[in-house]
């Protein structure tokens, strides 16, 4: 397996995300997640959209964008985490866990101080991942913030003194 930056709007980006979308309103029932995202906000020095390949075949992705603004609930120095996913068959291969692990460090690399993310009741293997890499949960923030199925969750980057 292979990680590779790449853009959000690359055919291969495109293509897992709609698989996700699907994934989404598969579990919730309704369109997926209607947050407004552009290829530009997983640009650096903005953030970073990675794709894990096994050959040529895509087979998992996860972005981070930066995140400062209060009034949906971030702080200054925040890098969500967005659009991580894992084809259903190379799932239980640690892809997940690895492209996390890179999102973690290219954000920490860039100056941001805590990784967010927001999920959902209905995807529990997302949340054991997050409790297991080290995050907790925090009050809500972003576009989900007032859905009872959203659960919000943060680790911080700093590495301890």
């Amino acid at each position: 397996m292979e990680i590779r930056p790449s853009r959000y709007d690359h055919p291969d980006a495109v293509a897992l995300d709609a698989l996700v979308q699907q994934e989404y309103a598969r579990r919730y029932g309704d369109d997926g997640d209607t947050t407004p995202l552009t290829p530009e906000m997983f640009t650096p020095p903005h953030g970073a959209y990675l794709i894990a390949y096994a050959g040529t075949r895509p087979l998992a992705t996860g972005g981070w964008r930066r995140q400062e603004d209060a009034a949906e609930g971030y702080s200054v120095g925040d890098a969500e985490i967005k659009r991580m996913f894992v084809l259903p068959e190379a799932r239980g291969r640690g892809l997940a866990r690895r492209i996390l692990a890179a999102l973690e460090a290219d954000a920490r690399a860039a100056g941001r101080s805590r990784m967010v993310l927001e999920t959902g009741t209905k995807q529990p293997e997302a949340l054991e991942l997050y409790a297991s890499s080290g995050y907790v949960m925090v009050e809500k923030f972003g576009l989900y913030r007032c859905h009872e199925d959203s659960r919000c969750m943060a680790k911080s980057l700093v590495e301890p003194a």
